[in-house]
This record gives C-alpha cells, sequence and structure tokens, in this order.
C-alpha cells in the first residue's frame, strides 16, 4: 500500500536539482538491508558490530550492597531532616511506605510520590540525601501529562528484605497497579530509572559503551526496549544521532553505571537488536557527537535506458553533490485525522490513535478534560515535542530559500551576498550561526531538555557575507556557501534570498527579525529476497560461525542472514571522507537459476558528514521525488 504525505515537494520547497543528467527508476529498501547505516565517530572511526566479547576491566557490582540498611532499621533521624527538607506532607508518606516494608507488607509497598518540585537544583538535593540516608530507596523523577510539573518518585529497592517488596528492577511488581500520591494526572507508569550502581569500581570508567545494531526499529524505541529490560528510562542512555527506521543500522550508545555482562545477557532476549563491542569510558555521548554516517544502499530494479546513463548520473552524483534538503514527513494516518475533524469525537479519537501519537493524544485528553481550551491543549505536549514544530516550520522555509538560491544563481561558483564559512575570521567581523541539527524530539540524556544550544562549541563556525574584495581574490567557492535556519539572531544572506525568508514567513502572519560518492557494484540478480549486502551479522558469522551462529538464531526473522552540514546548500562530496569507495565493478551475477529474469542492481556505498541525508542524496541520483522513491 503506498504511503500518502500531507505534504508534497514542491509545497516543501524541494524543487531543485543539482544537476540537470538524466535519473532512472530504482526501488530503495525493498529489504532493510538494502539501506546500511554505520556512524562515524569523531576520531573517523567507523561503528560496526564485530564482538560480542566483555571488556577486560572486570564490574561486579552486588545489589546487595544497595540493601544496608535495612528497611526495619530506626529511621527516625533521617526523617527529621527529610521533613526540613520536603515537609510535613512528603515525610509522612516516606515515613508509611518504610513501614509497611518493615512489617514485611510486600503486596502493599507501593511507589510514593512526593509533591511537586519545579526546582530542579532541590530535587537533585533530594536524590542526593536518598543515596546517603536510605540506601535501599530507589528514586527518580516523572513528570504530570501537562508535561510540565515535576516530581520525584520513591520506591524500595530491589535489594532490601532479600529482594521483597520492590517487586524487581522494574518496580512494583507485574500484574499489580501502581499506587500513587498523585492521582492518574502522573506518569508513574513509566520503567522505573536506578541511574546505575552506587558500587562503582574507582579504576572503571562510569559510562558503558557499546555498539547497536537494529533493525526497523529507531533508536528511541530499541533503547526503550533495552532499558526496560534493565529497568532504565530510555533517556538514561546516551547517543550521538538518531538513525534510519527501515534499516539495519550501527551505532554508539552509553549508559551510567551498568556493567557489560548484564547488558551483554539480553542478546539472547532482544528480537532485532544486538549490542556489543563493550568498553568503558569517562564520558557518556550527546547528540551531535560525531563525524557521520556511512550508508551502504542497493537500488534495486534499475531501469534505465542503458548502463551508461546510469553510470553518467552516479559519476554526476560525485561531482556536483547534492541539495540537502529536510525531507517529507510520512503521515499515515490522514484518515483518523480527517475523521476527527469532521465528527469531532473525542472519544473514538482517542481509542483510534497510535499510543506512539504522543502530541494528538495529549491534545485530545486535554480538550476532553477542557473543551475548547486550545492554549493549554498546546501546553499539554511536552515541550521537547513542541519544539519540533518549530524546526519544521524553520526546514520548511530553509528548502524554499536553498531552491531560490540555486534557481537564481546556480551552483558554479559564490555571489555577492552569499553567506559563506569564514576562512580566517577577523576579530570582531564574524559573527557566529548555528549549523547543527536541530533538535531531536527525543530526550538523550538525564536532563529532560537537551537541544542545539547545549552541542559542543565545535558544531558552532563563524560564517560571513561575501562581498565583491572576496570575489576579487577568490577566496570563496560554492562550497562554501551557507544557508541558516532562521530565528530572531540568524545572520541572513545580503542578497535576494533573504527576501524569501521573510516573505514566506510573513504570509504566515510570522516575523524573523524579533561527501564521497561512488557506484561501489552494479549487479544483476534474480532472487529478490536475496540480501545484497552484509550486515554486521553477517560478517560475524562468517568469522565465528558457531558464536554467531547462536546468536543470529535468535533473530533470524529479523536481521536477515543473506550533508555536508544541513545548513550547506550543496557541493561536491568529499573524497576524503573515511571509508569512501569509487569506482565501478564489474557485473555480477546474483541467484541461483539463470531461468529466472535477470535485473540489475546498484549497490552505492559512501560516507556522508553529521546531519546529511542519504534519501537527498537518492533523490539526486533518481531525479525522483522521495514521494514515490523512498
Amino acid at each position: 500500500m503506498a504511503r500518502s504525505t500531507s505534504l508534497t515537494e514542491a509545497e516543501a520547497g524541494i524543487t531543485c536539482f543539482a544537476s540537470s543528467l538524466p535519473g532512472f527508476r530504482g526501488v530503495l529498501k525493498h529489504r532493510y538491508s538494502d539501506f546500511i547505516v554505520h556512524e562515524v565517530a569523531r576520531d573517523g572511526s567507523v561503528a560496526r558490530l564485530t564482538s560480542f566479547d566483555l571488556p577486560d576491566e572486570c564490574v561486579d557490582v552486588s545489589e546487595e550492597d544497595k540493601a544496608a540498611p535495612s528497611a526495619d532499621a530506626d529511621h527516625s533521624q533521617a526523617l527529621e531532616s527529610f521533613r526540613a527538607l520536603c515537609g510535613d506532607a512528603d515525610c509522612d508518606a516516606l515515613k508509611g511506605l518504610l513501614e509497611k516494608a518493615s512489617a514485611g507488607a510486600e503486596a502493599d509497598v507501593s511507589p510514593v510520590i512526593l509533591s511537586p518540585d519545579a526546582d530542579k537544583a532541590h530535587r537533585s538535593e533530594v536524590h542526593n540525601f536518598f543515596k546517603r540516608s536510605f540506601k535501599f530507596l530507589v528514586t527518580d523523577t516523572v513528570e504530570h501529562n501537562d508535561g510540565v510539573q515535576r516530581c520525584i518518585r520513591v520506591r524500595l529497592g530491589s535489594g532490601a528484605r532479600g529482594g521483597r517488596g520492590g517487586g524487581g528492577r522494574s518496580g512494583g511488581g507485574r500484574g499489580r497497579k501502581r499506587k500513587n500520591m498523585g492521582g492518574s494526572d502522573w506518569r508513574d507508569d513509566r520503567p522505573f530509572d536506578s541511574r546505575g550502581s552506587t558500587s562503582w569500581p574507582n579504576h572503571v570508567g562510569k559510562f558503558l559503551r557499546f555498539h547497536l545494531c537494529k533493525e526497523n526499529k529507531d533508536t528511541q524505541e530499541a533503547l526503550g526496549v533495552i532499558g526496560k529490560m534493565l529497568g532504565l528510562q530510555s533517556r538514561s542512555f546516551g547517543f550521538a544521532g538518531t538513525k534510519d527506521k527501515r534499516a539495519v543500522t550501527t551505532q554508539q550508545v552509553t549508559v551510567f553505571k551498568i556493567s557489560a555482562n548484564r547488558l551483554a545477557a539480553l542478546n539472547n532476549r532482544l528480537f532485532g537488536i544486538k549490542v556489543g563491542n563493550f568498553s568503558y569510558v569517562k564520558e557518556g555521548l550527546v547528540l551531535g557527537q560525531l563525524m557521520g554516517n556511512r550508508f551502504t544502499i542497493t537500488l534495486r530494479g534499475v531501469v534505465a535506458e542503458s548502463e551508461d546513463i546510469i553510470k553518467a548520473s552516479v559519476e554526476g552524483l560525485g561531482k556536483n553533490g547534492f541539495i540537502n534538503y529536510y525531507g517529507l514527513q510520512r503521515d499515515d494516518i490522514r484518515e483518523m485525522r480527517e475523521h476527527y475533524k469532521e465528527h469531532g469525537d473525542i472519544d473514538m479519537a482517542l481509542r483510534n490513535f497510535p499510543r506512539h501519537l504522543v502530541a494528538e493524544k495529549a491534545i485530545l485528553q486535554c480538550l476532553k478534560k477542557c473543551p475548547g481550551n486550545y492554549l493549554q491543549a498546546l501546553k499539554s505536549i511536552p515541550r521537547t515535542l513542541r519544539m519540533m514544530y518549530v524546526h519544521s516550520y524553520q526546514s520548511y522555509l530553509w528548502n524554499h530559500a536553498a531552491s531560490a538560491r540555486v534557481e537564481k544563481y546556480g551552483i558554479s561558483q559564490a555571489v555577492e551576498g552569499d553567506l559563506v564559512y569564514s576562512k580566517e575570521p577577523p576579530p570582531g567581523e564574524a559573527t557566529s550561526v548555528d549549523t547543527s541539527e536541530p533538535c531531536d524530539d527525543q530526550i538523550n540524556s538525564s536532563d529532560i531538555d537537551l537541544c542545539s544550544e547545549t552541542l559542543p562549541e565545535e558544531t558552532i563556525q563563524s560564517v560571513k557575507i561575501v562581498d565583491s574584495e572576496d570575489l576579487l581574490k577568490g577566496v570563496y567557492t560554492f562550497e562554501d556557501v551557507v544557508l541558516p535556519l532562521p530565528g530572531s539572531q540568524a545572520l541572513f544572506p545580503g542578497n535576494g534570498i533573504a527576501d524569501i525568508y521573510h516573505e514566506l514567513a510573513k504570509k504566515d502572519g510570522i516575523s524573523l527579525t524579533e561527501n564521497a560518492h561512488g557506484v561501489k557494484e552494479l549487479m544483476t540478480y534474480t532472487d529478490d529476497t536475496a540480501s545484497l549486502a552484509e550486515t554486521d551479522l553477517d560478517v560475524l558469522s562468517r568469522n565465528k560461525p558457531t558464536k554467531a551462529k547462536e546468536v543470529n538464531e535468535t533473530i533470524s526473522s529479523a536481521i536477515s542472514n543473506a550533508q555536508s552540514h544541513d545548513s550547506k546548500v550543496a557541493g561536491p562530496l568529499d573524497s576524503s571522507m573515511p571509508g569512501s569507495e569509487t569506482g565501478l565493478v564489474e557485473e555480477k551475477s546474483v541467484g541461483s537459476s539463470d531461468m529466472l529474469a535477470r535485473k540489475l542492481a546498484i549497490k552505492l556505498a559512501f560516507t556522508l558528514p553529521a546531519s546529511s541525508y542519504a534519501t537527498m542524496a537518492i533523490r539526486e541520483l533518481l531525479k525522483t521525488s522521495t514521494s514515490y522513491c523512498i
């Protein structure tokens, strides 16, 4: 069934190509292994899953360390200190939890949710208090359905009283409804987050770094599965960037104070996910800490007038680059939205909207409680998700500006008024602009919000407006041209392209003032179900047949065995990027029978810098809308 989109490429400003070469037809992502992605770290190393071995450092953390002192000890002095810190109501609630735990009534030892606390520093003080005074209790922070209020949740740890009362690491016991002080408005159904062990060797890095290999799952979904098994929230994991869902991807991830043997033990239970290449490091990953991504993309069912056209198109892509547009977002639930718009049946919409549609369900739930209060309904969407709407609009304006720049001035040279990365910025004359990717809609650290303003300083580059003197010197080329994501403090081009931003925004009542590419293989094949590119697990299976076979058997049906920065308009692809391959390989036959129809496929292998979109490179190659080819 064809996917629908709420926006066409033309409406989103995606109208130009970097070259006038003809395209051809091809099918992308026929199989997940047709789109393989490996993250490239800042040191240039490519993240590949090559080993399930544990690291040399030994970390053997005992849960019993958390159990002392016991729940039935005398805590009167600690309770008085807690009363001074949090007040009478929270102290009485905590006292009740301790009394139940001491009486051994494990079935009634439910989590306690403390009073709302907007002061993050104070919440940290409370967390630290429990670590010092109540080591057998575990705390984490939960949020209200309004996405604004925060409070601390307290439960009996799994180590207390020989593991009784806490219901295991997932907290509260399975099959029993958890109780709380705040009623149904509090999101207390989330996994408890123990934030790692309280007993950790001093000589070992406090973060476990590992390679995450996944298929048909986005990064947050995969980490959510792992986190649930470990009793951690997905925000406990750190990663440099999100990876495609409809693909086989490998990336680096970090987690705080979790031993490698605990994580490795999950491999036999994980479906479509594998973890390995474990090591302990001193610092965790945050968004943006990567050089780029290494792609191995197979286009099947290639149809062209001749192979010469295919070769010319691929060579043109390597020479001219592509316009790194922000792509279209898929919309597979238009019917449900249209039905609600027509009938206004909130109850029916809540029943039919998928659970992952957090924004829609939050709005509907708020409107059900407070009909007509649309401002409050919008505020009910989590802030990080609300920010994505702003980033989407920025992307919409950027796309139109990029198309206008190519249409008006071409891609052969920089022109007066262009913005460029300043090669030797004179003191005081250059302006810093953020060319990093917009904040991810998912949380990627222990903080609630991690947006582009918190990214490392090295992602911020100085830019300047090209003047006549620069043109005479020939200092800047088209490869240096950048376009900004619009904002009140953004530096806009000094030519007509700036008007594109302001005119489009004005229509919406908004003021904006306040790589290396190359064909790896051209091949024929007959079997549509056969993989034409190796995944990391395929390589592992070949190199270590006995051990890898055991791992692969658990996911045989899941993982098959067979940009320039985003502000850059376009440019030739840098052959210096790691892992890039060029050249045309001779045709070879893939398939078991010559009696079957032979089809043509292209396998591309290239590396793109962070925040570059491989789908836009394929769009340039095929000269086809991503609505049809992706």
